[in-house]
């Protein structure tokens, strides 16, 4: 089975380049929403989150990977959770390439809006990380 990188970035600076390496590599790439556009518009193959997941983007993009289909793929360790894996079809994610929301350059900018700043916090960005640094032995 070809390895896999999940791709979740808000600032995409390189991530066309890197994903094109990984592609040529042999790696499936999968991405959420945005970054999934930025992937095929380079000309990769990718799957979207979404298709993963079997749920779309919801709340104004508030939820995109707070899932079972991606947390599952970042915390499952083959040889202990193979029972679990094949009942939930989950299929690994090896590398996670994943950065935050700017929420320190909004906080920070003169006259930011409460409202604006709050839509920075990253709440599915901190837990990908934490689910791969968790299983860091594997992802």
């Amino acid at each position: 089975m070809r390895p896999r990188a999940l791709f979740s970035v808000s600032d995409k600076t390189g991530a066309s380049d890197f994903a094109a390496r990984l592609a040529g590599a042999g790696w499936d790439l999968v991405a959420s929403g945005g970054t999934a556009k930025l992937l095929r518009e380079a000309g990769l193959k990718v799957e979207e989150v979404a298709s993963v997941t079997g749920s779309p983007e919801m709340l104004g993009g508030r939820v995109k990977t707070l899932h079972p289909a991606i947390h599952g793929a970042l915390l499952c360790r083959p040889e202990q959770d193979a029972e679990d894996i094949a009942r939930h079809g989950i299929r690994p994610i090896a590398l996670a390439v994943i950065n935050l929301y700017p929420f320190v350059e909004a906080a920070s900018r003169a006259g930011a809006e409460r409202a604006e700043v709050v839509e920075q916090i990253d709440v599915g960005g901190p837990a990908m990380i934490r689910a791969a640094a968790k299983n860091h032995e594997r992802v």
